[in-house]
């Protein structure tokens, strides 16, 4: 069994858990972009590859409790494959990132509330290559490279009805050893289209 099918078996058992108890659950969709240190701007020991620029698609998440806190989480990756350092390699690559975090909202309007979190991730970096490589539980056409992270942000939620809302948002990634890029951080601003289940607005 792989790590990331033994990860997301633990995940999905305490996400169970953790929704028996949850008061509100959130889904939703978004659309947006991030921002990094240019290829021209790289920080000493970075290489000159912004990991930013594009359009990222996403899905999140959140399980909200009494005195509204819990917990969220979400994954955003750049649509369209980038290239990597045009000038010599040109290899195809595709960022990703995804974490879990703790989140704290309220509404503070009948329709308008904020929503502040933070919490730990990963960055991980798809390098597509020109065949297939096959293990003996699936076949992929790419390398990938992780690099543990840090994140915060917060969005404000606007209701359209009880139940949808759309979510205005930023992020900060704050990435370890993240060499393969300009610097160890980027930003991410979004919107998300989302169904709350449970709870009142």
């Amino acid at each position: 069994m792989s790590k990331w099918a033994l990860a997301a078996g633990t995940i999905c058992v305490c996400l169970l858990a953790v929704a028996a108890q949850a008061q509100q659950f959130d889904g939703a969709f978004g659309i947006g972009g991030v921002k990094s240190t240019s290829a021209a701007n790289a920080a000493s020991n970075y290489s000159p590859q912004a990991v930013g620029g594009g359009t990222f698609l996403g899905f999140s998440g959140d399980f909200l409790f009494p005195k509204h806190y819990g917990i969220e989480g979400e994954v955003f990756w750049r649509a369209k494959q980038n290239t990597y350092n045009p000038t010599f390699s040109g290899q195809p690559f595709r960022p990703i990132f995804w974490d879990f975090n703790g989140i704290y909202e309220r509404n503070f309007a009948k329709r308008v509330g904020v929503e502040l979190l933070a919490g730990i991730g990963e960055e991980s970096v798809r390098f597509y290559q020109p065949f297939v490589t096959c293990s003996f539980t699936s076949c992929t056409n790419y390398t990938s490279v992780g690099h543990f992270m840090g994140d915060l942000g917060g969005g404000l939620r606007l209701y359209v009805t009880p139940n949808v809302f759309v979510r205005p948002e930023a992020r900060v990634y704050l990435v370890r050893n993240n060499f393969e890029f300009s610097s160890g951080h980027a930003e991410r601003f979004s919107i998300s289209i989302g169904y709350t289940f449970g709870g009142s607005q």
